[in-house]
């Protein structure tokens, strides 16, 4: 018999124990061990069995308990102290209050934004609140911890899942088994955002044929960080309504626009109203976690195009400007087909007629994401394009994931080359006090202090982290084997619990106690299973592979976990086909499958594993930050040169895959190219692992260590620790990108005698307009050299002569520069350096202005040089910001400018 109602019961606390309460809804206890061992201590039995759920084991312990503790003056101290520590955490001063970074101190303090507005479509933050599916929402956890940790003031922005993404389990052949579990907010760390009546706060957006959708909000506090989560489950919503926030990427495109569209149009109205409701700064700079956000912009462009007390009505192109300045953009994706698209027509439906933003036009909307580049398709909206269009800043999510988002969007930057695309990189960083087993930072703690080491963790100083190599042989080796050990006792529980779901009988699985070694080589892999991760290319040559586990005296043992999307047969074939490896009789004691990879099996898998694999199609993986949480438990890494280990690998912190490039079929997973690549690499693999990382584990001295390896381990922590970390991450974040965002927007927002707010915003909209028009007539006329006919000497240089037609523009508009350097066989110019040429005199009678300059050179070799013309204003963060560009004519008026 089935309830027709639920809800939820909740503990009344004695008096003396309410600041449990205050503890549970702070999910800092997620990353804080000394709340969590407080809460483990009400009572062990309950707190394993609510997954480690503060809020779970308040509804779940028996009263006799509580009472007992009430009257437990040794649990209440602890109590008091907790609860005063999280106080001073969130009141205090931290890195962004007290050490601004810079040389010019004060003029960095000043640049700060009072607030940022962080939106993500998705966030890790404990496995207790499951709004996440993969790396994009761990990394935004992170950086809402870390931010909260230096006390950055972010608002984070997201929806409310009712069934998050999907719990997984296995049906006896192996195949993914998908449920989604109800979840009840009131047995959840949030807490619904009221007006100052009581009544909940609703957002509401309009849809076609007179439909409204509306939200509530949820708070979950992150330390010192606000997450608002928007929820469209709620009575005021028809059934269709209702379902929009059912759950994390599900439904089809309709479905999917209607949530991109409530987190960013609803986002940000959430945002007005919580700084409404509680005082909090109104932000300064809009971060776009991935496109899905990206309607964040458009409901800002309405903000200020409307004509009353809470906008300047602007128009729409000064709106634009105005917005794009305050606002950064974070690509993830590094293929096209990752990217959301969707129909035109549906999104000019859900933006015309009755369901429009006021003052906003459908076809404004759809100008921000049509695909205008060479091979675009003019039917589909792009939500990474408009998500570019809108953010005058723009950043990949790791050094090489930075040049392929250049490539992948040079379409947007015609006539520039791909190293000028204006896309930046910020390489991403992870959570230290969550992932790092507390017997990896006891250990660090016993050389460095207590308070250097949680210093270490937080800010990213690589000079705290100086004294871990004083660490002893022995007492690195004894922690290693120690988290060895616990993950062994995690896997085996699993996977009785998977067996059993799968259908065996308690009979049936004696075997399952001897599972893996404690002492035996463990390598891990876990993540996502899209085909580019190829979660299956250990199973290339699979006698080959049964030969490492089962090797007499260096033997190797896996332990193997992640997710298919629901709607991916593809990705839950190879699954099965690594399922149905691992149940074999001859191997399963060597290598195990583990159901239902989250965050909470994740904190036992990084730091039990000697090594962390990942075998990605490269250039694919964007970050890849599963291993940086594996590098700071001292896991050692064996990865293609991908995301962050293309960055830092150094040859003494693992080990790097050889890739089979020119083999061609990068993009193909099905081509006869790319069955020949994984084979090439799949060797590699088994190479590296036979001879390379099992032969030095195995290397042990007379003492019975394996020095080499020790060393490894004690070279990732000291060199790797402080550069993987989330508290890097965020800093640079703060100074290279939120501040000059902050700047930029107050400059545009900025009233001006007699012309009221956004002054700058109208000019830099009028003067973009005016370039737009001019830039037709803008002509490279004649280039000119001194002496180039001569031999050319190191040291020399060239006198040059530029002739310019600038049509109705000044030359204050624009900025003539000479671009210079090696050239290769088909003259194109690599290494460039630019050169500023300097207007003499006024125009010509023909209306050409002259522009010189002396042209250094600086290097030996084939050498080259062009002249162009670009757009220039201090309003612009990049000179490729408008796309345009002018460049010689192929004329015989030109001196030739090549020089050999």
């Amino acid at each position: 018999m089935k309830a027709i109602r639920r809800f939820t019961v909740r503990t009344v606390l004695p008096e003396q124990l309410q600041p449990l309460h205050e503890l549970a809804l702070n999910l800092r206890w997620s990353w804080h061990p000394e709340t969590r061992d407080l809460f483990r201590s009400v009572d062990p039995e309950v707190w394993a069995a609510s997954g480690e759920d503060p809020v779970r084991l308040l509804g779940e312990v028996p009263a006799a308990r509580l009472a007992a503790l009430a009257t437990d003056r040794r649990f209440l101290r602890r109590l008091g102290d907790l609860t005063e520590d999280l106080r001073d955490y969130l009141t205090g001063p931290r890195w962004y209050q007290s050490s601004p970074p810079g040389d010019d101190q004060q003029a960095v303090r000043t640049s700060l934004p009072a607030a940022i507005a962080y939106f993500s479509p998705e966030y890790g933050i404990a496995a207790a609140l499951p709004q996440y599916s993969g790396g994009l929402g761990i990394l935004a956890g992170d950086h809402l911890k870390a931010a909260s940790d230096l006390g950055v003031p972010i608002i984070g922005v997201g929806l409310f899942y009712r069934h998050g993404y999907f719990r997984q389990s296995l049906n006896r052949d192996g195949w993914q088994q998908e449920r989604y579990p109800l979840l009840d907010p009131d047995e959840l760390a949030v807490s619904l955002l009221r007006e100052s009546d009581g009544a909940p706060c609703r957002i509401d957006l309009a849809l076609p044929g007179g439909r409204t959708l509306a939200a509530h909000v949820w708070k979950a506090q992150v330390g010192r960080v606000p997450l608002l989560l928007l929820d469209s489950d709620i009575e005021a919503n028809s059934p269709a309504e209702r379902d929009v926030t059912d759950r994390l990427y599900g439904g089809g495109s309709e479905h999917r626009l209607l949530q991109e569209m409530l987190l960013g149009i609803g986002g940000v109205r959430a945002v007005r109203g919580y700084c409404r409701l509680t005082g909090h700064p109104a932000p300064e700079v809009f971060h776009t976690n991935e496109g899905h956000a990206g309607f964040l912009g458009v409901e800002r462009i309405r903000e200020l195009i409307a004509d009353d007390a809470a906008g300047p009505g602007l128009d729409f192109a000064a709106a634009l400007e105005a917005v794009r300045a305050g606002t950064l953009f974070t690509t993830h994706t590094p293929v096209p087909a990752g990217i959301d698209r969707f129909d035109r027509e549906l999104v000019a439906r859900h933006f015309g007629g009755d369901a429009a933003l006021p003052g906003v036009q459908a076809e404004q909307v759809l100008a921000l994401g049509a695909e205008t580049w060479r091979g675009g398709d003019p039917k589909l909206f792009n939500m990474a394009a408009m998500g570019l269009r809108l953010a005058q800043r723009a950043n990949g999510v790791s050094t090489l994931h930075g040049e392929v988002s250049r490539s992948m969007f040079n379409g947007l930057w015609p006539g520039f080359d791909v190293t000028e695309v204006p896309i930046t990189s910020v390489t991403n960083g992870v959570h230290a006090a969550t992932w790092i087993d507390p017997a990896v930072v006891r250990l660090g703690a016993a050389e460095l202090g207590a308070d250097r080491a949680e210093a270490a963790m937080t800010t990213g100083d690589a000079k705290r982290w100086t004294g871990l190599e004083r660490i002893g042989n022995t007492e690195v080796w004894e922690l290693r084997r120690n988290l060895r050990a616990q993950l062994v006792d995690e896997a085996r529980q699993r996977l009785r619990t998977s067996w059993r779901q799968r259908g065996a009988g308690e009979a049936e699985l004696g075997w399952v106690s001897s599972v893996l070694d404690p002492d035996v080589l463990t390598i891990g892999f876990a993540r996502r299973v899209p085909s580019y991760k190829r979660l299956t290319l250990m199973l290339r040559d699979q006698e080959r592979l049964r030969a490492l586990l089962l090797h007499p005296t260096r033997p190797v043992q896996i332990v193997v976990a992640g997710k298919a999307h629901p709607a991916d047969d593809g990705g839950k074939r190879l699954i099965q086909q690594m399922v149905a490896f691992a149940d074999d009789p001859v191997v399963r004691h060597r290598i195990v499958f583990l159901p239902d990879y989250d965050m909470a099996m994740a904190q036992h898998l990084y730091p039990g594993c000697d090594v962390w694999l990942n075998n990605p199609l490269r250039p694919l993986e964007a970050c890849g930050t599963s291993g940086m949480k594996a590098a700071l438990n001292g896991c050692l890494n064996l990865s293609v040169l991908d995301g962050w280990w293309d960055e830092w690998y150094d040859g003494q912190n693992g080990w790097a895959i050889p890739t089979a490039d020119g083999t061609g079929g990068v993009l193909d997973p099905e081509s006869v190219e790319a069955e020949r690549r994984d084979d090439i690499e799949a060797a590699a693999l088994y190479d590296l692992i036979e001879n390379q990382v099992a032969a030095r584990f195995y290397d042990r001295g007379a003492d019975g260590l394996p020095h080499r390896w020790i060393a490894m381990v004690r070279h990732t922590l000291v060199t790797l620790g402080p550069k993987v970390l989330a508290g890097r991450m965020v800093r640079e974040y703060v100074e290279r990108l939120y501040a000059p965002a902050a700047l930029a927007q107050r400059e545009l927002a900025a009233a001006r005698p007699g012309e009221g707010p956004y002054a700058g915003a109208r000019v830099l909209a009028g003067w973009k307009a005016r370039i737009r028009e001019a830039w037709p007539a803008v002509r490279v006329e004649h280039v000119e050299a001194e002496n180039r006919d001569e031999a050319q000497e190191l040291g020399s240089a060239l006198a040059l002569r530029v002739q310019v037609a600038l049509g109705t523009l000044e030359p204050d508009d624009v900025e003539v520069q000479v671009v210079s350097g090696r050239v290769d066989e088909s003259d194109g110019i690599s290494d460039a350096c630019l050169l500023a040429l300097k207007p003499v005199g006024g125009p010509d009678l023909d209306g050409r202005t002259r522009y010189e300059g002396s042209l250094e050179l600086c290097r030996t070799g084939p050498f080259g040089y062009t002249v162009r013309v670009l757009p220039a204003h201090p309003g612009l963060a990049s000179p490729a910001e408008l796309g345009l560009v002018t460049l010689p004519a192929e004329s015989a008026g030109m001196d030739a400018g090549l020089l050999r």
